[in-house]
Order: C-alpha cells, then structure tokens, then sequence
C-alpha cells in the first residue's frame, strides 16, 4: 500500500545521508514490537498512515514522548496526542471536495468523466511542548510556516 510513499522516503533520506529502516504493523498486536525496535534505534520515525496506524498513532505518540524519540505524522491529532509534528492534506479541504463529488455522482454525472484531483492544501502542525521535552529547538522560520503550533 505504501510502496510509492516508501520509495519516495528513501530517494528523499538517501540524497541527505539518512538511513531509512522499515517497521511494519499490519495489526494492532504488532505495535509492541515496533516499538522495541524503534526505542532501540532511538531516532526520528516518519509515520505513514493505513488503518491501523490509525487505530495505533496515539499509543505510538505517547510511546515516543516517553522514549524521546520525534515523530512526524500525517494527522495533526497525533500531535496533539503528543507527537512531534504533521504535515499532510488538509483533511475538511479532502472531505469538502469529496462531497462535491459525491453531490455532482447523485445528480447524473459519471464517476469515469470526473477529473482526478490532488489535494492542494497542506497542514502543518507542531507540537513545541513535545520539542521541549525531546530537547529540540524549532527554528523560528518553521513555526511561522505553521498552520497550528501547539504549546
């Protein structure tokens, strides 16, 4: 599911230098070994989103508060559940058009001859409580940038 994103990831991580390991959870059980391994690489962790991370962002934001290790997710209620900081489309902006779409199908359009949309509005969101805590200093410039900074 995630192969594109994962492929972009590590394009990404190899121009910098970063080396990029791979957790898996594909059920819920599986949460208390990912952790392990990340609390042993105690590094930063890129959370990308699937049901169960979703079922699982908020016991992983809590774990990586209390192992001090930054996360970055994709929804900004995981920041405010303790995570570092998110940054993804701005999900009422997806929902919106998303109704659009579904008003334009019941009123006789087909769904073949809609366009494909990409979203164009993106969130981010910073938790400096969390910084604080994981002894990270936020350049001014970023939080700026932020759509939401929590304190």
């Amino acid at each position: 599911m995630h192969g594109p994103a994962i492929k972009s990831v590590e394009a990404a991580a190899k121009t910098v230098g970063i080396d990029v390991q791979h957790v898996k959870i594909q059920v819920p059980a599986d949460l208390d070994d990912a952790l392990l391994t990340i609390t042993n690489r105690r590094e930063s962790v890129l959370v990308l989103e699937d049901a169960v991370i979703n079922i699982c962002s908020t016991q992983l934001a809590h774990a990586a508060t209390k192992h001090r290790f930054p996360t970055i997710f994709g929804l900004s209620m995981f920041v405010e559940a303790g995570g570092l900081m998110a940054y993804g489309p701005n999900r009422p902006e997806m929902w919106r058009r998303a109704a659009t779409f579904v008003h334009k199908i019941r009123s006789g359009a087909k769904p073949g001859e809609l366009p494909v949309e990409q979203p164009v509005r993106f969130d981010l969101v910073i938790n400096v409580k969390t910084a604080q805590g994981l002894r990270l200093m936020i350049p001014p410039s970023l939080l700026l940038r932020a759509d939401q900074v929590i304190e």
